[in-house]
């Protein structure tokens, strides 16, 4: 099985194509820096991600992705290679995109993203911060 998940911030915009031909299909391109869980002194504490999608996938990225955007993709690694014009062979690897949904709210994105917005104080009748239920309303429960 090929599966992978990874929720990252986008590093770039995505840069959009279009294919060739009769049926034009839209290709997308964009990189998430992913952070790495354990972090040791002198390493890199994110890794880059190339990522692509197609058709729909690619022009609603074209569309909302922006860089710092933080977002949840799912798809599977393809590895590939091809000959630059040095003649140098290049290895690659992406992650084709089968799914991709935003992993915070637009809000959120637009203060930067990296700062978690202030709960609201709870009201002088909440108390605790719980809200008090009624007796006797466990009988207009759906569920016990």
């Amino acid at each position: 099985m090929n599966k992978v998940i990874l929720m990252g911030r986008l590093t770039r915009d995505p840069e959009v194509r279009y294919s060739q031909g009769a049926n034009a299909t839209a290709v997308a391109r964009y990189s998430l820096a992913v952070d790495r869980r354990f972090k040791r002194d002198g390493e890199p504490t994110a890794d880059f991600i190339n990522c692509v999608s197609f058709g729909r996938s690619a022009e609603f990225a074209e569309k909302y992705f922006r860089q710092g955007l933080k977002v949840v993709v799912t798809g599977r690694i393809q590895t590939g290679s091809y000959t630059n014009k040095d003649g140098v062979r290049v290895y690659t690897t992406d992650v084709v995109v089968e799914e991709q949904e935003f992993a915070e709210s637009k809000a959120a994105s637009e203060n930067s993203g990296y700062q978690a917005s202030p709960m609201p104080s709870p009201s002088a009748d909440i108390g605790d911060g719980f809200m008090n239920i009624p007796d006797g309303i466990d009988e207009e429960l759906p569920f016990s």
